[in-house]
């Protein structure tokens, strides 16, 4: 088998199921060279070689690429933060290891501004209206002036109820307030304003409309000459069951077994790649061939009354959303990324399986407590025996953890661990999830309803609602 050396740089439970998918390739000797946020367990069994580079700075990533780069053939970057600094374009250059992600220049991740400039320019029927607050345009202005006018474009928006307030820069899945979830009074809504727009960093904040509708991501890898569409995934933000709660970066999601949603139909699907495409195509008349290579879109859609709406836009994969695709690829993944780099992927394909995600969270993760001083130790060992019972049906990857020196597992501060369950239909997908969840010991919590029948029947019937059609 021909050797191929990968490096992978590595924040928590997405890339676990990355290193996963190539570890399956039965026509590669696959070697795993892992820059990693912290001793991740499962990494640290499955790698070549291992680093830890807590802050995932580009500059030490590169210096570790540097050092094995005479047997690492290709990588690939999950977290965004090295890709919005421009690992790409530093490894590229420095060691000529062509790596699996947009340039610095393509990293739309970085601001949600020129998110809503862009989409403004080319799909304006698919941006929720809004207006962004910008420190410079308030230099010359008083205080009372810019509550003045946040109040006023809060009021033709409909009211509080009605407004998404959002941080220019990227928040990890968090940072954004919803009117009439977040804040209710026009004081906590500039209080929450403020609490991005102030400091020394004079961030940027967009208010825009909230649009009704159910949610969900897709995502495209992309050999930066064409994307390749895949299977259409729902990912839950809130930290509590019934999607009430804070944002977090996502306490779990689901697949069907078909590439589309429950909720939206075959045509909705056509619409996302419709509307994504077209900003492909905008920015490809400005990029290289390779420069939108990896995954220059997961987008955050909302299906509305008047059709599909563009949330925000991620230049990476999604977490959790490429987990719940990653154990049922049909192709070899390492195909698959030497395609990118060829220029020539066409379509990737999964088996038709349903999936469901979920995360394993530590006590103080999402507001659910204010601290946690507990014991952090996390046995995985029974939720990995369940492959006895489901083969490769479940699988268990730890995100936010660490392998410490007497080789014991803690969870941090982060989502701690996902379990995948994998099923002909969502209900025996979320039964095997479960079965993982529960038998996870440690100090941990999740959502039970991830998946559930009384939650997409809900969405079902929300979009029956909007569309009129019950």
């Amino acid at each position: 088998m021909e050797r191929v050396g990968i490096l992978v740089v590595s924040y928590g439970s997405r890339e676990a199921s990355i290193i996963d998918s190539f570890c399956r390739s039965e026509k590669y000797n696959i070697e795993i060279y892992v820059a990693d946020k912290q001793r991740n367990p499962f990494n640290v069994e499955r790698a070549k070689q291992h680093t830890v580079i807590p802050d995932l700075t580009a500059e030490k990533i590169c210096q570790f690429a540097e050092k094995y780069k005479s047997e690492i053939d290709f990588g690939i970057v999950g977290p965004e933060t090295p890709i919005i600094d421009g690992v790409r374009d530093i490894i590229e250059e420095k060691t000529s290891i062509p790596v699996i992600c947009v340039t610095k220049r393509y990293a739309l991740e970085a601001s949600k501004v020129e998110q809503r400039l862009l989409l403004q320019e080319v799909m304006p029927e698919a941006n929720p209206r809004f207006k962004i607050f910008d420190p410079k345009d308030y230099c010359d202005k008083s205080s009372e002036e810019l509550g003045n006018d946040v109040k006023t474009w809060v009021e033709a928006l409909g009211g509080i109820e009605k407004i998404v307030i959002k941080p220019d820069r990227p928040g990890f899945g968090k940072g954004v307030g919803v009117g009439g979830e977040h804040f209710f009074t026009i004081e906590q809504t500039m209080e929450h304003f403020h609490s991005i727009y102030g400091g020394e960093a004079k961030e940027r904040v967009i208010i825009e409309e909230k649009v009704e509708g159910e949610e969900s991501s897709f995502q495209a890898w992309c050999d930066g000459k064409s994307l390749a569409p895949l299977p259409e995934t729902r990912d839950h933000k809130r930290a509590f069951d019934g999607d009430r709660g804070s944002n977090t970066g996502g306490t779990g999601s689901y697949k069907d077994k078909t590439d589309h949603l429950p909720f939206v139909t075959p045509a909705d699907k056509d619409k996302e790649i419709e509307i994504v495409n077209r900003l492909f195509n905008r920015l490809k008349k400005e990029a290289g061939d390779l420069d939108l290579r990896g995954m220059p879109f997961y987008a955050a859609f909302m299906h509305a009354k008047a059709g599909p709406k563009i949330l925000e836009i991620n230049s990476r994969p999604g977490d959790p959303e490429i987990i719940n695709l990653m154990p049922i690829l049909r192709d070899d993944f390492a195909d698959v990324c030497y395609k990118m780099i060829e220029g020539n992927l066409g379509r990737v394909e999964f088996e038709p399986q349903a999936t469901v995600v979920t995360y394993a969270m530590p006590l103080s993760y999402g507001s659910y407590r204010n601290k946690f001083s507990g014991n952090p130790y996390v046995d995985l060992s029974e939720a990995y025996k369940l492959t006895e019972k489901y083969a490769d049906k479940i699988r268990v990857y730890p995100g936010s953890m660490e392998l410490r020196d007497d080789n014991r597992t803690y969870a941090l501060k982060s989502r701690a661990v996902c379990v995948v369950g994998v099923g002909d239909s969502i209900t025996e997908a979320r039964e095997v999830s479960l079965d993982g969840i529960q038998h996870i010991d440690g100090s941990l919590w999740n959502r039970w309803d991830i998946g559930s029948e009384e939650h997409i029947n809900k969405s079902i019937s929300h979009m029956k609602k909007l569309r009129n059609l019950g």
